[in-house]
């Protein structure tokens, strides 16, 4: 079973933004797959059982953008 958790990310602008978020997120323990868009400003994280927000936020952070955990 896996679940996919969706964020709303600001200031990615290109496909430069998209990597250093994937790179980022791809750290956190079970994450499956990520789907990280500009075009949308959207970040989807699959992972084996959920992974906390917090931790998405700050890797995201880390990347240099923002991000918010949304209801899609």
């Amino acid at each position: 079973m896996s679940l996919t958790q969706t964020y709303a990310v600001t200031g990615m602008t290109c496909g430069h933004c998209e990597i250093a978020i994937r790179s980022e997120v791809s750290q956190l323990p079970d994450v499956i797959d990520i789907e990280v868009s500009a075009a949308t400003g959207r970040l989807a994280v699959t992972s084996k059982q959920g992974v906390d927000d917090a931790a998405v936020i700050e890797a995201v952070d880390e990347a240099g953008y923002d991000a918010v955990r949304s209801s899609q």
